[in-house]
């Protein structure tokens, strides 16, 4: 009935010290950054694909899989701009299961959190270093971004986060594009509050002190679907559903307005097969009304190398242990039918 102080983390500054992000990468960083920017200002027509594994479980594997996305984007890269997913919180529905590498470094041993920020910080250092792809991540702890701010070119608010006011607040302090999804409910008045948040200045506290923000202009909407009463997933990745989030844009003067398409989640109904269908219908909705050309800047895919998911302690290599992921063949060829299709 009480809290048990385990162990103290290094703070932020401490990691950073000891873990520094070198000069080169930290170019590659900033040149990443500035062409990111571009295509959430309008400036760039590039199109943006967030892909890889629902979890970032197992190092190797997933620095494997960012390898070969790596040579993808290699192909498509006037076209297409790849963030790789590296996603290590993951928020879990009742708070059971695997919460990600944050949490437990090793899937099949106890949470060890000081592990845990030293794994994550080696995964996003090793994964730019090897592949030249800054990455994004789910902000899961606001209090942790800093853990990773250096390293990250996206920053993810998932649907039972976002109308924290914590995670808001945090997100107004960053400056790279920050997601804000639609809430398990639906009520995408929420999202759209959020962004408003997110791109406003604020004073609070932050890991112990005052702090002040100026506003993230590139804070921006994620539509994942929803769920109602009943259970029963509920997609919003339709044409209709563009033009109804374009038009909510057009009440209030945002700044970029922006929205990423998740094509997993209760858009797909978590059958991740889906994905392909519902990102094809999402290109066609941009080529055949220049509003939504212009609002949807990209996709969120969930992908890994081999396809479906397993339990943990299977050890299948590249496998995902939380939800299911297309496979690299399917995913590679999607990646080039998106960039075919622009």
């Amino acid at each position: 009935m009480s809290f048990e102080f385990v162990q103290k983390l290094p703070t932020p500054a401490e990691m950073k010290e000891q873990f520094p992000l070198s000069a080169k990468l930290h170019k590659v960083k900033e040149e990443r950054d500035a062409l990111i920017r571009k295509v959430f200002t309008g400036e760039s027509d590039q199109f943006i694909a967030i892909i890889g594994p629902c979890s970032a479980d197992n190092e190797d594997a997933v620095c494997d899989y960012i390898n070969r996305v790596a040579k993808v984007q290699d192909k498509i890269k006037d076209r297409v701009i790849i963030i790789p997913r590296i996603y290590t919180n993951k928020p879990r529905t009742t708070g059971e299961g695997y919460k990600g590498l944050l949490h437990q470094p090793d899937p099949e041993k106890k949470p060890d959190l000081f592990e845990g920020v030293l794994a994550i910080r080696k995964l996003h250092m090793r994964a730019i270093s090897e592949t030249g792809l800054t990455p994004a991540d789910e902000m899961l702890y606001p209090e942790n971004y800093r853990y990773l701010s250096d390293v990250l070119s996206y920053v993810a608010v998932g649907a039972r986060s976002v109308e924290n006011q914590q995670h808001r607040l945090t997100v107004s302090g960053m400056e790279v594009p920050a997601g804000m999804k639609n809430p398990t409910s639906g009520d995408l008045s929420v999202m759209m509050n959020s962004v408003v948040a997110g791109q406003m200045g604020h004073t609070f506290i932050y890991r112990g002190w005052e702090v002040k923000t100026d506003g993230n202009e590139l804070t921006h909407t994620i539509l994942r679907g929803a769920v109602n009463k009943h259970g029963q997933s509920l997609p919003n990745y339709h044409y209709e559903d563009l033009r109804r989030l374009y038009e909510m844009y057009q009440l209030r003067n945002y700044k970029n307005p922006a929205c990423i398409v998740d094509a997993n989640h209760s858009n797909s109904n978590k059958q991740f097969k889906e994905q392909i269908r519902i990102v094809k219908e999402v290109l066609h909705s941009r080529r055949h009304d220049p509003d939504i050309a212009g609002l949807v800047k990209g996709v969120m895919i969930e992908s890994y190398i081999h396809e479906g998911s397993q339990k943990v302690g299977d050890h299948v290599y590249g496998c995902s242990i939380t939800d299911p992921c297309l496979g690299w063949e399917d995913s590679e060829r999607l990646l080039y039918e998106i960039a075919d299709s622009l």
